[in-house]
């Protein structure tokens, strides 16, 4: 199997359950807000239920492998089975939430949430081995563009529909069969031959090509988690409710559906310039300025709550959104070669809590200020600051614990 063949089908693995299967639910929010069938409070905790549901299911991938240890009866899963088994919920449970069925909705979005943390997890780590072993690591850039591709996509189908005034409904019907489609079209790629993971650990057939020094200790790993868990706080804020603030600064404004497939068109070309960065030096530092990036992005939309001021907000919110996952993955690989799928796991359900963490402030921040305005402004700039914060870790890091010998 080809270099190509193994980053797109990764691509369209994370564009099917990331950019579907979590981020469909932003810009379709407006049409379930006109359609009256949610309010902001309640949109908050529908979409901290999908965040639980990524914590969850992050958690499930750390202790995978304890599972197995001690419950032998289960059978082994490879890694590819689970990509297949996640894309499957992903699709189902996006077709589910077609049906008015308000009451259902949490549920649905909390399996969601689970399905798209093991299908990432899994993807990530099947991927970024096979890609370790014909010296290609670097284009795992490519299949981080995937979650931007979904997300650009969803965008603009949504500002279609917006225009032409169909219901959320609707809206979720199509998006459920798009994943239907893209889970199609990889399916035969996910194949379990030549894996060799036994209780589908993902990363474990990339010892061989991770790096070869002795794992880091723990205080490291916990810095390293905590820093990252920083950035799932710092982009969720607006991630979640772009469309709704920009509506709220630029009433009847043409272009307010365009910033969110801005934001997906930012990842893709994130994710995509991530792949020309040698491997060799410290990405440690690269994290830190993907950080002050996004806190930049964030700046300019609070500071300029224009056309030009949410337009270049979104994109620098998404040239790393994904670059900071393929850095802090491969910082993973680095660390903990043996145990990698286990600490993207544990990365992953950190970076859940900050994301579940931040819609629910937003909703007390709300219920508490004069005006949506204000208590958005203040939201984002909680969530800028937790970026500049997560920033200053990695480079205290890059002091503190500096990378010893050559990177693999």
């Amino acid at each position: 199997m080809g270099r190509w063949a193994i980053a797109i089908a990764g691509m369209l693995s994370l564009a099917t359950a990331m950019g579907i299967g979590r981020f469909a639910f932003t810009p379709l929010l407006p049409m379930m807000l006109s359609d009256g069938v949610i309010d902001l409070p309640s949109a908050s905790w529908l979409a901290s239920a999908n965040y639980l549901g990524y914590l969850v299911g992050a958690l499930l991938c750390t202790f995978q492998p304890w599972i197995w240890k001690h419950f032998r009866f289960l059978p082994a899963v490879a890694a590819s089975t689970w990509v297949r088994t996640g894309l499957v919920a992903t699709t189902l449970l996006t077709l589910g939430m077609a049906v008015q069925w308000p009451v259902a909705w949490p549920l649905l979005r909390f399996l969601a949430g689970v399905a798209s943390a093991l299908v990432f997890v899994y993807t990530s780590g099947w991927c970024l081995a096979q890609l370790a072993r014909l010296d290609a690591s670097a284009m795992g850039g490519v299949m981080y563009a995937g979650p931007g591709a979904g997300i650009a996509l969803s965008g603009l189908f949504a500002s279609g529909m917006v225009a032409l005034h169909w219901k959320a409904a609707t809206g979720w019907l199509i998006f459920g069969v798009l994943a239907a489609v893209l889970a199609a079209v990889v399916w035969r790629t996910f194949q379990e031959r030549g894996e060799g993971q036994g209780g589908g650990a993902p990363g474990a057939s990339a010892n061989a090509v991770a790096s070869s020094h002795a794992p880091a200790g723990r205080p490291q790993m916990l810095f390293l988690a905590l820093a990252y868990g920083l950035a799932g706080f710092g982009y969720i804020i607006t991630a979640t409710f772009l469309p709704v603030i920009a509506r709220e600064a630029m009433p009847g404004s043409a272009w307010i559906d365009f910033f969110w497939p801005i934001f997906g068109g930012g990842v893709v070309t994130g994710a995509l310039l991530a792949t020309r960065i040698p491997a060799t030096g410290d990405f440690r530092y690269l994290l830190a300025g993907c950080y002050g990036v996004q806190a930049l992005g964030i700046a300019a939309s609070v500071f300029s709550p224009n056309l030009a001021g949410f337009a270049i907000g979104s994109l620098l919110l998404g040239i790393p959104f994904t670059a900071i996952t393929f850095f802090a993955m491969q910082e993973v690989r680095r660390l903990r070669p043996a145990a990698a799928a286990s600490y993207m796991g544990l990365l992953t359900a950190v970076y859940g809590i900050g994301q579940i963490a931040g819609p629910p402030m937003v909703a007390v921040l709300l219920r508490h200020s004069q005006s949506l305005g204000e208590g958005f402004t203040l939201s984002l700039e909680i969530a800028a600051g937790s970026l500049l914060a997560g920033a200053l870790m990695y480079l205290w890091m890059a002091s503190a614990y500096p990378v010893m010998g050559k990177r693999a």
